[in-house]
C-alpha cells in the first residue's frame, strides 16, 4: 500500500514502499530505524510535502531516494526502475532524473568554484553539452532562478543567504531532472527570503512540470506549496492527505498539534483560547514506545494504542491515517 494521487490512473513518478533506513549507533552494537516501513509515492507534475519535528525522519527519507543513506529494506522506484537496487555507472545515469536542493546553502557550494562554474559542475560531470562556447544553458538557468549576468563571475562568499541558494536550485535543475528533492530547503533562510524562493519553486514547478518532494518542519510552509502532505513521527507516516483536506479536518492528533503550533496572525484573539496540544519530547527512535508511537504525547491515547501499531489505512473522506479511534475523533483544522 503507497498513497492516493490526483490521478490514480497514472503511474507515479516515484513510488516509495516499506522503507527502512537504518544507522548504527555510535558505541553500540545495534542499529536504530530511523524510518520504519515508510510508502508513498509522488506523481508526475504533483508537489508532495513531508513533514515532522526534527527526529522524524523525513530527511533520511530524502537521502535514501538519493541513495545516500542506507537502505535496509523495501523499495525505491523511480518510474520503471528501482533505484535501490542499482550500483556503479546505472545508478550514476539515473542520478540525471532526480536532483536534490540542501538545507545548508552555502555547504552546498564549493567556495572556490564561481557561480558560473557551480551551475556547470553537473553538466560536467555528467558530459552534457552546456549551449556552445559562451555556456548559453548555465547564462539561462541563472536568469531563470533570478539571478542576473553579474553574479555568473562571483564567489559564494559574496553572496546573500537567498541568492546561494539560487545558485543551488539552477545547479539541481542543470540536468533536466523529472524530480527535485528539497530537503528543508528555505528553513536557514530569513522569512522574507524564504517567500522569494517558495515563491521561485513554485513557478519553477509549473513552468517545467517536475515533480517536487518539499521537505519541511513548517506546516504552514509545506500547506502552501504541497498538492498532498505526508505527516511523519518518529520513523512512520501518521498521516497523508490533500493539503486542504489536512489542514482544513486533520484526522490524525499528531498533525492536529502540528496545526495548533502554528504561529497566529492575530495572536491575543486566541492565545487564551488555544491550549498546547502536545507536550514533552519526541521519544528515542532507539528505543520508541510500544504500539502506536505517537501515543505517550496524545491526550487521546488509550490501552489500545500501547498494544498494537496501528496501520496507515485509508478513511472516509479521503487520505489515509495510522490511528487506531480516527473515526471517533473531532479534531482541529487550522483557523482562519
Amino acid at each position: 500500500m503507497t498513497g492516493m494521487m490526483g490521478d490514480m490512473g497514472a503511474r507515479p513518478l516515484l513510488s516509495v514502499e516499506g522503507l527502512d533506513v537504518r544507522f548504527d549507533l555510535p558505541g553500540a552494537r545495534t542499529t536504530f530505524k530511523a524510518v520504519d516501513g515508510v510508502s508513498f509515492e509522488i506523481g508526475r507534475g504533483e508537489v508532495f510535502g513531508l513533514i515532522g519535528e526534527s527526529g522524524s525522519g523525513k530527511s533520511s527519507v530524502a537521502r535514501a531516494i538519493m541513495r545516500l543513506a542506507p537502505i535496509a529494506g523495501g523499495a525505491v522506484s523511480l518510474g520503471e526502475t528501482r533505484l535501490d537496487r542499482l550500483q556503479g555507472r546505472e545508478l550514476r545515469r539515473q542520478r540525471r532524473r532526480v536532483q536534490m536542493v540542501f538545507q545548508d546553502s552555502s555547504d552546498s557550494l564549493d567556495p572556490r568554484m564561481t557561480v558560473r562554474q557551480a551551475i556547470a559542475e553537473p553538466l560536467r560531470m555528467h558530459d552534457a553539452p552546456q549551449g556552445g562556447a559562451g555556456g548559453d544553458l548555465v547564462a539561462s538557468l541563472a536568469q531563470r532562478v533570478g539571478l542576473d549576468e553579474s553574479h555568473l563571475d562571483r564567489k559564494p562568499h559574496t553572496l546573500s543567504g537567498g541568492q546561494k541558494q539560487r545558485v543551488n536550485i539552477a545547479r539541481a535543475l542543470a540536468l533536466g531532472p523529472e524530480l527535485l528533492v528539497c530537503d528543508e530547503a528555505v528553513s536557514a533562510l530569513d522569512v522574507s527570503v524564504q517567500a522569494g524562493i517558495i515563491n521561485l519553486l513554485l513557478s519553477l514547478q509549473q513552468e517545467l512540470g517536475i515533480s517536487v518532494l518539499f521537505i519541511s518542519h513548517d506546516l504552514g510552509v509545506v500547506a502552501h506549496l504541497a498538492d498532498r502532505i505526508g505527516v511523519m513521527y518518529l520513523g512512520r507516516l501518521a498521516e497523508v492527505a490533500t493539503a486542504g483536506s489536512l489542514t482544513a479536518r486533520p484526522r490524525h492528533p499528531y498533525t492536529e498539534a502540528l496545526l495548533a503550533a502554528e504561529p497566529e496572525p492575530r495572536p491575543s484573539m486566541h492565545r487564551a483560547a488555544r491550549a498546547p496540544l502536545i507536550a514533552g519530547e519526541v521519544p528515542s527512535a532507539a528505543n520508541p514506545p510500544s504500539g502506536c508511537r505517537f501515543r505517550t504525547r496524545c491526550r487521546y491515547a488509550r490501552d489500545l494504542c500501547a498494544q498494537q501499531q496501528p496501520p496507515l489505512r485509508p478513511i472516509e473522506g479521503g487520505g489515509l491515517v495510522a490511528c487506531h479511534f480516527a473515526e471517533e475523533l473531532v479534531l482541529e483544522g487550522r483557523r482562519a
